[in-house]
């Protein structure tokens, strides 16, 4: 052990055994990850010698930041990068390892500021399904460390951050190195049991970290070693830690070692058990009439004798005290018989972790349901880490049951998720399906025959996809005998038998498929010579009816010329549908994605039209209705157009409504569409209408540049938001402006509406306007770009004036209640 004093050598030779610490070494079975290094970029760390990769292949979310400069220059160069997790309430690594091996797992973190909101964030840290420890800072320039010791049982392994609300979580680095002689060293009377990092001391071969450690009462013995000059044992603690000991100043007294035990910070009645490995080794050549020996106590329960040989290591460990003491010691006491008082080199103190209250998820059903996510891409359900462990974190549309000591997969719902191309094989893998849900989607080619091996299924839909053939015999027998519920391709759609419309009752026929949803989809049709919009729900809609009937009552209450009309409703036992007025331009989304047939973009005065009209039904739902309305799920789609490019807000169903006249807020589980959402919303659970502020300023730089709001993976550093900012700081407006108007536009207003977008997705809520003040703001940029409009048809054709100025007259620019 070194002293902590400043001009201590042993302190020096301390530090340059850290900066040597690998150097030469075998590197084999190390794993080393700079989390946000650039994909495939790699170095090698020059004061360790240590190989690091980036963590590219490891994750498919969270977004690269780097900290301060002043940070960057003061510590070592893989905590340069990180990677920051704005989205998802749990991110996680897959990293392969090799089973049934003990490693010595390390993960770090130096906040540095990164952010530039100098604000300490607090998070969990998870090893698989298992809580590993809760993320604390005391400053944002000093990196703390956590570590375990575990034996992994499969050949990969996950390490989550999960969001706690209270900042969003990142991690710096990942560091993973195969611990030897797994049998021997750095075991647990339990298999279930891993030992956390209390103290450490130095360093070592295995890259366990050591620090330095002293004590008022203590002197040292010192001795230059090299890794030949004595006898190694199977911990292989290295030449750099012993060579340095510690011995009390009073040749008589005890050698003691304490500290407390705060206890489970939800339970202070609850204390921790601890193992110790403890490192001895004579430095001096003693006479033939001297010997070293000891005796090792714990809380004052007598343990091992230790006599020490010169250059001969010895480690006593699996030394643990009773539980439920908050006060621990450890003391060494010099034998009756002996002049020569105790010893010790280094120590090693492991706290206990019980990881035996968890299961995780079958093998065979984890990788089968990783390889389903990895063929159809799913990202937006945020499925990390483990499939259905912890519960609270479980994927979305999975549902799993305990059997054998694990967790199977036994429901997968994947209806409305847009999946397309044929059904993965890999779904036949999951040999306790009992219900299995992909209807609603794009999915192509046959009905796979490998559905029949699923022994367990009870519930098949398939409706509403492009598959072709017919459902195999051996399915249609199940469901003739009563053991398989079977809904395929030609699911049938009947209003006509029992349903309520409003105001009268007709009957409806079906056209064609306008779109599909989460809710179901959507058809046209027609009541007598009326053109309708009908929006029947999937059965296997995830919470679809409650949504329905969320949109039921709101409409029937609300009346807007911005709000989509409702013109009845059936509500059938098998069939539920929303009867609306007919938009025949379909949704926004369309038009900016150039998906339409149309032939020309919209122009500067439309998108202005357009935006004004969504505003002014947001702003209807904020202050016409009492209590108010908050939407909660404005984007692009949800806007539609009529024939005369009016905007309709649409889709009420995950609407809220405050509980009482002078609310602030709603607080409800995080709902709505990526990158729309409210950042400060999904932190805090806390709902208002600002959340749907920050909505509509997405859709307008959506509509005011035509890009996609969120490009490559579900990230801040690709959000339309972010690559607006980065455009504005040239100056130049046209590069922010959708190039398909060819600059038929006037500047002036351009920038006036990107200052109201951008003022509208600030990241602090009370920083936005209201929808009030957005429409203000909108119809005097409308009306400049009519004005400008008119001025340049009085310039052409000066006959025209008198059209153009009964145009500006009769534009509509208040918000009217039907």
């Amino acid at each position: 052990m070194a002293k902590m004093i400043a001009n201590s050598l042993l302190l020096l030779l301390g530090a340059l055994s850290f900066i040597a610490r690998i150097q030469g070494q075998d590197q084999s079975g190390f794993i080393s990850i700079d989390c946000g290094l650039p994909e495939n970029s790699s170095y090698t760390e020059k004061n360790t010698g240590i190989n690091y990769i980036s963590d590219a292949k490891f994750i498919d979310s969270g977004v690269t930041k780097t900290v301060s400069a002043q940070d960057k220059a003061t510590h070592q160069q893989y905590f340069s990068y990180l990677r920051s997790f704005p989205y998802g309430t749990r991110n996680c690594y897959r990293i392969n390892v090799t089973s049934v091996t003990r490693y010595l797992i390390r993960a770090s973190f130096l906040y540095g500021n990164y952010d530039g909101l100098n604000k300490l964030p607090q998070f969990d840290l998870y090893l698989g399904v298992h809580y590993w420890e809760t993320v604390k800072f005391t400053n944002s320039s000093v990196s703390i460390n956590y570590e375990i010791i575990h034996t992994l049982t499969l050949d990969y392994i996950h390490i989550c951050m999960v969001n706690k609300g209270t900042g969003t979580p990142f991690i710096s680095v990942i560091e993973m190195r195969i611990l030897n002689n797994v049998n021997i060293t750095y075991t647990t009377p339990d298999p279930s049991t891993s030992l956390a990092r209390f103290r450490r001391y130095k360093d070592d071969p295995y890259d366990r970290i050591w620090e330095p450690y002293w004590d008022d009462e203590w002197t040292e013995l010192s001795g230059r070693l090299s890794n030949d000059d004595f006898s190694q044992n199977d911990f292989k603690p290295p030449a750099v830690v012993l060579e340095t000991a510690a011995t009390p100043i009073n040749p008589t007294a005890s050698l003691d070692f304490h500290w407390e035990d705060d206890g489970d910070a939800d339970n202070n009645e609850t204390h921790h058990q601890y193992f110790f490995y403890l490192h001895f080794l004579e430095l001096q050549k003693l006479p033939a009439n001297q010997t070293r020996s000891f005796k090792i106590t714990i809380n004052g329960i007598s343990g091992d004798n230790v006599e020490l040989i010169y250059a001969d290591v010895i480690t006593r460990h699996r030394l643990r005290p009773p539980y439920g003491l908050k006060k621990n010691r450890i003391s060494l006491f010099r034998s009756e018989s002996d002049s020569l008082p105790p010893i010790i080199n280094a120590l090693e103190i492991y706290l206990a972790k019980d990881f035996s209250s968890q299961i995780d998820t079958q093998k065979d059903d984890a990788d089968a349901i990783t390889n389903i996510k990895r063929a159809y891409r799913v990202d937006s359900r945020n499925w990390q880490g483990d499939p259905c462990a912890p519960e609270a974190y479980k994927w979305q549309g999975v549902e799993c049951s305990p059997f054998d000591g694990f967790l199977r997969i036994t429901s997968l719902n994947l209806s409305s998720s847009g999946l397309t191309e044929r059904i993965a094989a890999d779904i036949s893998k999951l040999a306790m399906l009992k219900s299995l849900d992909l209807s609603d989607n794009g999915l192509s080619g046959i009905i796979p025959s490998f559905l029949e091996q699923l022994q367990s299924l009870e519930y098949l839909n398939l409706a509403n996809n492009n598959l072709t053939g017919s459902v195999s015999n051996e399915l249609l027998q199940k469901q003739s005998d009563g053991v398989l519920s079977l809904r395929d391709i030609a699911a049938s759609i009947d209003c006509s038998s029992n349903y309520n419309l409003l105001p009268k009752k007709e009957a409806i026929c079906f056209d064609k498929i306008l779109g599909r949803g989460g809710f179901g989809t959507v058809y046209h049709g027609f009541i007598e010579d009326i053109q309708v919009a009908v929006k029947m729900l999937s059965l296997s809609s995830v919470q679809g009816y409650q949504q329905f009937v969320a949109e039921v009552k709101l409409l029937m209450r609300v009346h807007h010329r911005n709000l989509t009309s409702l013109i009845g409703y059936c509500n059938e036992e098998t069939n539920i549908g929303l009867i609306y007025e007919y938009m025949a331009n379909g949704n926004l989304d369309e038009h900016l994605s150039g998906k339409t047939n149309r032939g020309k973009p919209l122009n500067w005065e439309d998108r202005l039209r357009i935006a004004l009209d969504a505003a002014q039904g947001l702003e209807y739902l904020h202050n016409g209705c009492k209590p108010p309305i908050i939407h909660r799920d404005v984007k692009c789609t949800n806007i539609l157009l009529n024939e005369n490019f009016h905007a309709k807000l649409s889709d009420f169903g995950l609407s809220k409504c405050f509980a009482a006249e002078g609310d602030t807020h709603v607080s409800t589980i995080v709902a709505g569409t990526p990158g729309y959402l409210d950042p400060e919303y999904t932190t805090s659970n806390r709902l208002t209408e600002k959340s749907d502020v920050y909505s509509f300023g997405v859709v307008f730089l959506r509509i005011i540049t035509g890009q996609s709001v969120i490009i490559g993976r579900e990230d801040m550093t690709h959000h339309i938001s972010q690559r607006v900012k980065s455009m504005l700081a040239e100056g130049d407006i046209t590069k922010v402006v959708d190039s398909r108007l060819q600059g038929n536009f006037d500047s002036n207003t351009a920038w006036r509406a990107v200052e109201i977008a951008m003022a509208a997705v600030c990241a602090i809520s009370v920083e936005r306007p209201y929808m009030s003040d957005i429409v203000k703001e909108l119809k005097e940029c409308l009306a400049a770009e009519l004005a400008r409009k008119h001025n340049s048809c009085v310039l052409q054709n000066k006959d025209l004036s008198e059209q153009v100025s009964v145009n500006l007259i009769s534009t509509d620019m208040t918000p009217l209640a039907r």
